[in-house]
């Protein structure tokens, strides 16, 4: 067991919580508190009712064991609405099962070292060779040179489906033989030109408005979508790893897909 304040303080330093610009709706940090002491980590990408739900059902090797459940897409996204129907349900439930949430989102995804990004581009063999893109005045995406066994276009998509599971789409806008790609997880599909300026013949993220086909087809970019929800999964099971090796707390990933 470990204590909360002490979990929280450390994510907050370690996540730069404070720093990094983001959404007023993600309110990172710690959102939910619980009585104090946490003997599990639960990782997922929504703080969803049944990912809640799934959390409060115990282990049967941590039964009584309180969770921190830490999450990308927090508790707020829907804005400062009343304590009624579903936000009064999700909260009921953190507070029935004693499970603390923390969230972090645009801290996680670019961390340098546990972030969405990075986490995507070593999986795929490609070192980083830089950041890109802006958001809010903070270069949020990462690039690197395709590693030898991805030249081939046609080749990424099927790496990102096993390395993340669900529809992998490619719009071939660019060369057939792929030198630099760049990455932003989640709903970055607006973000092409700013792949395109950087050098980048290939960028890859979650989802993107329809007119971003027309963006890659006439920037000349190979524009590939793997999934909102699918490219962010990876960076709350590396930090949840992390944060279990810095307290000894066993952690585990709750994997809640929304096809999107």
């Amino acid at each position: 067991m470990s204590s909360l304040v002490d979990i929280a303080r450390y994510l907050d330093e370690y996540l730069r919580i404070r720093e990094v610009p983001d959404e007023p709706d993600a309110v990172n940090g710690l959102q939910v508190e619980n009585s104090g002491e946490i003997g599990r980590i639960v990782a997922a990408v929504d703080a969803s009712l049944e990912t809640i739900a799934d959390c409060g059902q115990p282990t049967s090797d941590h039964a009584d064991a309180s969770p921190l459940l830490l999450a990308h897409h927090g508790l707020f996204w829907d804005g400062n609405v009343p304590l009624t129907g579903r936000r009064l349900r999700r909260v009921r439930a953190l507070l029935d099962h004693d499970i603390a949430l923390y969230a972090a989102h645009i801290p996680l995804d670019v961390h340098p070292v546990i972030g969405n990004n990075v986490v995507l581009a070593n999986r795929l063999g490609m070192a980083v060779g830089g950041w890109f893109g802006n958001y809010r005045g903070v270069p949020i995406g990462v690039w690197g040179d395709a590693p030898a066994d991805l030249w081939r276009r046609d080749a990424l998509p099927v790496r990102l489906r096993e390395i993340l599971g669900g529809d992998v789409r490619l719009i071939p806008g660019g060369p057939e033989q792929v030198r630099r790609v760049g990455i932003v997880t989640g709903g970055a599909g607006t973000m092409v030109a700013e792949a395109r300026e950087a050098g980048l013949d290939t960028f890859v993220t979650g989802e993107g408005p329809h007119h971003t086909y027309f963006d890659a087809m006439e920037w000349g970019v190979n524009l590939i979508y793997a999934g909102h929800y699918a490219t962010e999964q990876l960076g709350v099971q590396a930090l949840a790893a992390h944060l279990s090796t810095q307290f000894q707390i066993p952690w585990e990933f709750h994997h809640h897909p929304t096809g999107l």
